[in-house]
């Protein structure tokens, strides 16, 4: 199982960020390069969660989001052909005294067949720089849809990759 943590500054807004993550329509691949169009398909969605399958390069997931809190998401992988276990994301956004927002992002993989397994490993190594670069090309797409840049980036001076757990995943 790979737990692997980012912790970025955006000028977006937690709102921002909420309704770029929550909006399932087309354009939703632009801003999550992870999620291409042809997986993507809502299930069901109420006012503060959403049931959707996403997914790109034969790799997919079924997913619960829930932003019943306004500081935080949380995405819970309910089925793929990979991942099972406590795999899933969580964003918590914290608001700061300079106008800004600190996004703190932790994704959990936990393979449930050999191909997650080796998947895992894979990201929760030498492949974190992929992930990183996801969410980072993520936070820059939502900052361009409201005229916002921001030259600073992590909020902890350091590569904002560590070990986390997957007790963050509680709604």
């Amino acid at each position: 199982m790979a737990t692997i943590h980012f912790n970025q500054i955006t000028m977006s807004t937690p709102e921002h960020f909420v309704a770029a993550l929550t909006d399932f329509g087309p354009g939703h691949s632009e801003v999550f390069g992870n999620s291409a169009e042809r997986y993507l398909k809502v299930h069901d969605q109420g006012v503060d969660w959403a049931d959707v399958t996403e997914g790109s390069r034969g790799i997919w997931e079924r997913l619960e989001y829930c932003w019943l809190d306004p500081n935080r998401v949380v995405v819970t992988t309910i089925d793929s052909n990979v991942w099972g276990g406590h795999s899933g994301h969580a964003y918590t956004f914290t608001r700061r005294p300079e106008g800004m927002t600190e996004i703190d992002y932790v994704v959990v993989r936990e393979g449930k067949n050999v191909t997650g397994r080796v998947l895992a490993l894979i990201l929760g190594t030498v492949g974190k720089g992929l992930l990183r670069t996801a969410f980072e090309n993520a936070v820059t797409a939502i900052e361009a849809r409201h005229g916002n840049t921001s030259a600073f980036r992590r909020a902890d001076g350091h590569d904002g990759v560590g070990q986390g757990t997957t007790s963050g995943f509680t709604s």
